[in-house]
C-alpha cells in the first residue's frame, strides 16, 4: 500500500533541528548512514515530513530522491505525524483473512480520511499495520495502543464514539 503525504503544518522547534543536525554530523561520512540517521529523526519527530528530509538531503549531500524514496518504501517510516486519535488496522494474513480490509476501508468512510494519512486539523490519523501479534483476536486494530479485537465493520461506529 502505498504512502499518502498529507497536508498537515509542519511544527518543529529549533531544539529539534539543533536535534536532528547533530544526529546528521555523527553519522556523516558513514557508509549506509541513511537508515540511521532516518531512524533517529523520526525518533525526534515521530515522523518524517519533507521538512526533515529536505534538511538531511543538504546535510549529507543524498539526494532527495533517494531519501523519500527510502521513508516511502520502508513501513518503519511515517510520512505523517500521529493523530490525537490514531488508528491502526492490521492487515496481516490472519487479520486479512478474517476481514480487516473491510474494516479499515470502514474506518475510512466514516473518518473521511484516506488510509495512511492524518486529517488537516491533526485529530486522526488512519494507518494499516503489519501483524501486531494478536493474531488469536483477529482482525485487530489499535486506538492510540488501545488493542480491539474480533471485529466486523459494524464495530466501527463503536469504537470511534468511544474516542470522539
Amino acid at each position: 500500500m502505498k504512502k499518502k503525504l498529507t497536508t498537515v503544518t509542519f511544527k518543529g522547534t529549533k531544539e529539534q533541528e539543533d536535534q536532528l543536525r547533530a544526529v546528521i554530523a555523527k553519522h556523516n561520512g558513514e557508509a549506509g548512514n541513511l537508515m540511521p540517521i532516518l531512524q533517529e529523526a523520526q525518533g525526534i519527530y515521530g515522523y518524517l515530513p519533507i521538512e526533515v528530509q529536505k534538511i538531511i538531503a543538504d546535510e549529507t549531500g543524498i539526494p532527495m530522491e533517494e531519501i523519500y524514496g527510502t521513508v516511502s518504501f520502508y513501513s518503519q517510516f511515517k510520512l505523517n505525524p500521529d493523530g490525537e486519535i490514531a488508528v491502526a488496522v492490521c492487515l496481516g494474513t490472519a487479520c486479512y483473512v478474517k476481514g480487516s480490509g473491510d474494516i479499515i476501508e470502514e474506518f475510512s468512510k466514516q473518518l473521511n480520511l484516506p488510509v495512511g494519512s492524518t486529517s488537516a486539523d491533526g485529530k486522526y490519523s488512519l494507518e494499516a499495520t503489519r501483524c501486531i501479534g494478536a493474531c488469536g483476536l483477529a482482525p485487530v486494530l489499535t486506538v492510540n495502543g488501545d488493542v480491539y479485537g474480533r471485529l466486523t465493520t459494524k464495530d466501527v461506529a463503536g469504537i470511534l464514539a468511544k474516542y470522539c
